[in-house]
């Protein structure tokens, strides 16, 4: 029988993201690859020739401070060329680009750093400090010269790092590397039901997959240009919008952060024809008229056809999570599909709806865990990098892999997403742990007990707000007991995690088997009062 590694590598033989990079600074070099849209300032592009010899030369500065194939190297910065450039010239060297969310606390900067065992760090002036901080055990950091086009303050300035600017080298002394398609090239954190954010590694396999498929997907043709506004320390960005637009020599127009005001200018300027849209989008444009564009596809969750006769543009349903790389299933455009699907299996994805408690295939309309199955290191991610726990528990034996998404299977074989396993909230865009936040409230004294939920909100769709029973060496004043509880949270966990509103309550409504009834939890949040601040 076969090796199966050795099948899967089989598969890109000869290929990975810089034979893909090389191949288009050959074909089409003087082709936008790269162009950068700063809040203020001027625009920078950079062709597919430019942005390979700059990589090439940033790799070769890279291997000059000691890094090799497989280190890890952290990059923590928000949405800039230099974070772009400085993955990619990982990929070239052979080592991995570890991205990470750059609204995490100290601790959390602390955990990504040494349980990937970053050698070294790149990132911002305003973040410089944090890091420098938190991952003590980084051989060296490298510092951009600003804030994502924004100039630092004085403060900021006075890190005495080496700039990103100082970091090339001449690209003849980078080592050759043959093309390792099952090589690491990329970390993403993601939350799920462990307190702790898991670390998905990326292969270059997966990055040629996504640039295969991705393109089929969303209808993107060589001439077409995709807006990201997502951060790239998240799989949309990175893969859906890159990873596609490598697929098939396109451009990228990159942006800080997303901008209400300039929305419709940065699109209709560069005749952007591609972007990826959440819910979030909808509401901070929707007093804007619609002027001509030129976008053709946006990429979204569900089929939804109001939203597409109000931008002018086809809205194609698509479902994926950092795991499953790009998207895993799809509503094409060539058939029509009811509203609310989240379309049908991406090929070279098997789906099944298993019921998670008896493991019954729910194929009679009721709902489900989706499992996705898939090769790993291609169509699905390598692994949970150093987490053996979490590999066991995501994968069965025959290969599939739990989604923790609640899903229904309906007529014609159109997937309809129903839940997310309760324990993993989606906040404004960002994944959750509701067990993460809980074991934070758990550190602050005189709680006996506590549970977080989601409840819904206006412009995030959802925030986290906590419900706790009192234990012993609780203060007598409630207000003081959440007061305590957010500043800790505060002070060690990501803002978006934080929960909005601390609730003290004699006891949980139990459920079965003495469990938390969460759902009659979620009910009482939504007629609690919420701090606006």
């Amino acid at each position: 029988m076969m090796d199966r590694d050795a099948v899967a590598k089989f598969q890109f033989a000869g290929q990975d993201i810089p034979w893909l990079l090389d191949l288009w600074a050959r074909t089409k070099p003087d082709h936008p690859l790269l162009i950068w849209e700063p809040k203020s300032g001027e625009e920078r592009r950079w062709t597919y020739r430019e942005f390979n010899d700059e990589i090439a030369r940033i790799a070769a500065g890279l291997h000059a401070r000691g890094v090799r194939k497989e280190d890890k190297v952290l990059i923590h910065a928000d949405n800039c060329p230099e974070m772009v450039l400085a993955w990619y010239a990982c990929a070239k060297l052979g080592a991995v680009g570890v991205t990470t969310n750059t609204r995490s606390v100290g601790s959390e900067l602390e955990y990504f750093a040494s349980h990937t065992g970053c050698v070294g760090a790149i990132t911002q002036p305003q973040y410089a400090k944090l890091v420098a901080d938190h991952a003590t055990d980084l051989q060296w950091i490298v510092v951009t010269s600003d804030n994502s086009g924004e100039p630092p303050t004085p403060e900021q300035a006075d890190h005495g790092r080496p700039r990103f600017s100082e970091l090339g080298a001449d690209p003849a002394t980078l080592p050759s590397r043959p093309p390792e398609p099952m090589l690491p090239a990329g970390i993403q954190f993601t939350s799920g039901t462990t307190s702790r954010p898991k670390a998905v590694v990326h292969t270059h396999a997966n990055a040629l997959w996504a640039s295969r498929m991705g393109p089929i997907n969303i209808d993107m043709q060589t001439d077409d240009t995709y807006l990201i506004y997502l951060p790239f320390f998240h799989v949309n960005a990175q893969s859906w919008s890159m990873w596609t637009t490598l697929g098939v020599g396109g451009t990228v127009v990159l942006q800080p952060k997303f901008s209400a005001s300039r929305f419709w200018e940065v699109i209709q300027k560069h005749g952007v024809t591609h972007i990826s849209l959440i819910p979030f989008v909808f509401k901070a444009v929707a007093s804007q008229p619609i002027p001509e564009h030129k976008l053709k596809v946006g990429a979204f969750g569900l089929v939804m056809p109001e939203l597409e006769g109000w931008l002018k543009l086809r809205v194609g349903a698509f479902w994926g999570m950092t795991e499953t790389v790009i998207h895993a299933t799809r509503a094409d455009f060539q058939q029509t599909y009811p509203n609310g699907s989240m379309g049908k299996p991406t090929p070279g994805y098997e789906y099944l709806v298993v019921d998670p408690e008896t493991g019954r295939i729910c194929d009679d309309g009721t709902i489900g865990e989706l499992w996705v199955r898939g090769t790993r290191g291609i169509q699905l991610f390598l692994e949970y990098y150093e987490n053996p726990e979490a590999n066991e528990k995501a994968f069965t034996e025959d290969g599939w892999f739990k989604t923790g998404d609640m899903v229904v299977l309906g007529e014609g074989g159109n997937f309809f997403y129903r839940d997310r396993d309760k324990d993993a909230l989606k906040v404004g865009g960002e994944n959750v742990s509701a067990r993460e936040v809980e074991d934070t409230c758990r550190q602050v004294p005189g709680i006996g007990d506590v549970a977080v939920v989601a409840r819904s909100h206006e412009m995030l769709d959802m925030v986290p707000v906590a419900f706790v029973v009192k234990g012993p060496g609780a203060p007598d004043s409630d207000d003081e007991l959440s007061a305590q509880i957010i500043q800790h949270c505060k002070e060690n966990l990501a803002d978006f995690k934080v929960p909005r509103a601390v609730y003290v309550v004699d006891d949980f409504p139990k459920a079965t088997l003495d469990k938390v009834a969460k759902n009659k939890l979620r009910e009482q949040a939504e007629n609690m009062e919420l701090p606006t601040s």
